[in-house]
């Protein structure tokens, strides 16, 4: 009897191995991004983000809409139909898994640039010191931890729209730059491939070029790996010099960082036409700009929705037509679409009436957050946890230049084609176990054999 339960446990688990082998296949293939020069680059080619804003609720009704199956896999067949490669998400919920979402986005051909924060976990512009915690770094790294594993993660934004058109709120940029800083150094430390970090600046002519340089002066651990802002200039009908968007072109020629439209889609009107478009993606734009995010997928107070929500399917509004029929007219150029290879730093802004910042001088890193650059984060505390911004554990000094250089790093994002959510790969089946498990029923039915 015991010859014959060995057998039959035996082959059970010959059975789960071989059933497992059958069931597990491999996800479709996205080559991670990265930056060279002033451009992102998926593998060898040159990348533009061609996406919209996807948070449904908004601020509001705040929810997150990639942890939510049914819905995700819902609202990707509309980006798929409108031909998006890029999705950008504000808020998640850093707690829960995110594989089947991602995946789905993978498999669409869809990348996500994600927004750290959270309503309640953030840097408060009107105290930025307080706010800078280790409370809150605890939370965006274990956002880090959620996304990193995924090569469909396209970017990291450390903050949106902090300073806005007052000149007091950019006494918050140290402190949204040392949120960039960290956030770099943590990916380092924890062997993660070199997911881009950058902002995401507000629509305000008066300081936006100041910010833009500020990202990237200093150390090259300061620096951000892009920069991100949202423009609602075109209104139509316009043209590319009425709208000022060839003065901006001129303004950031010289920038050696990569430069896209965070949001954009002016609603002045009764439908958008999305011109604009052919000027993005054009030849006059994309020696300096790497694309944009129209503003949103979903209808919300503010009316600038692509579809309505409700209970059933989503509803395409004009706009959604409009869109598609915009990006599917606009080709972006082949090659590298007069991209630069190189560039050097900015210089520091001086401080002015629109910008009251002196030098570069940042806030160390908390010492109770040192601890996760080692260790990890831990979980993350979604988004309803009790919140940062109130919370002890301020930086308590000036960072020394280079200190915020990782002490390890991961690979180059692109350096080679791999799957589309890393995580989600089937793994390398060995043939030990199988082997092994061959000797054991042949030893077992010659143990039956002689008993």
């Amino acid at each position: 009897m015991k010859g014959v339960q060995a057998i039959l446990s035996t082959s059970v688990a010959l059975s789960a191995t071989t059933a497992l082998a059958g069931t597990l296949s491999p996800r479709a293939s996205l080559p991670a991004v990265s930056v060279k020069g002033n451009a992102f680059y998926a593998g060898s080619e040159r990348f533009y983000v061609r996406g919209v804003d996807y948070q449904p609720g908004g601020s509001s009704k705040l929810k997150d809409p990639i942890a939510d199956e049914a819905d995700c896999t819902r609202d990707i067949e509309k980006f798929k139909a409108l031909g998006l490669n890029t999705v950008r998400v504000y808020s998640v919920d850093n707690s829960v898994n995110h594989d089947v979402c991602m995946n789905a986005l993978a498999d669409a051909g869809i990348y996500l640039v994600l927004d750290v924060n959270t309503p309640k976990y953030s840097i408060n512009r009107d105290d930025p010191h307080t706010s800078y915690n280790d409370v809150y770094l605890q939370n965006i790294f274990a956002t880090i931890d959620a996304f990193a594993k995924y090569t469909n993660t396209l970017a990291f934004f450390s903050g949106n729209e902090v300073i806005n058109d007052t000149q007091s709120s950019t006494q918050a940029a140290p402190y949204v730059k040392a949120v960039t800083r960290d956030m770099r150094q943590y990916i380092g430390n924890r062997k993660y491939r070199q997911i881009p970090v950058g902002y995401s600046a507000a629509d305000v002519d008066s300081n936006r070029y100041d910010l833009a340089q500020y990202m990237n002066c200093g150390p090259d651990d300061e620096r951000s790996d892009f920069f991100a802002f949202n423009d609602y200039s075109w209104c139509a009908p316009s043209t590319f010099t009425t709208s000022t968007w060839s003065e901006k072109v001129e303004l950031f020629s010289n920038y050696s960082l990569p430069l896209f439209l965070s949001e954009y889609g002016c609603n002045k009107g009764s439908d958008r036409p999305f011109e604009e478009i052919s000027a993005l993606y054009g030849d006059k734009m994309t020696p300096v700009y790497s694309g944009g995010l129209v503003y949103e997928y979903s209808m919300e107070e503010n009316d600038y929705g692509l579809v309505r929500l409700g209970s059933g399917a989503p509803s395409e509004l004009p706009d959604f037509d409009n869109l598609k029929t915009a990006l599917a007219g606009t080709q972006s150029p082949k090659g590298d679409g007069g991209a630069k290879s190189s560039g050097t730093p900015s210089n520091c802004p001086a401080q002015s009436d629109s910008w009251d910042v002196t030098g570069d001088f940042l806030p160390a890193i908390p010492e109770g957050a040192k601890k996760y650059m080692d260790s990890g984060a831990g979980k993350g505390v979604g988004l309803q946890g009790a919140g940062s911004q109130n919370s002890p554990g301020a930086s308590t000094g000036t960072a020394t230049p280079g200190s915020g250089a990782a002490t390890a790093t991961g690979s180059a994002a692109g350096a080679t084609k791999t799957g589309a959510a890393a995580s989600l790969h089937a793994p390398k089946l060995s043939l030990t176990p199988i082997v092994c498990g061959v000797v054991v029923v042949l030893s077992s039915l010659l143990g039956a054999t002689l008993l």
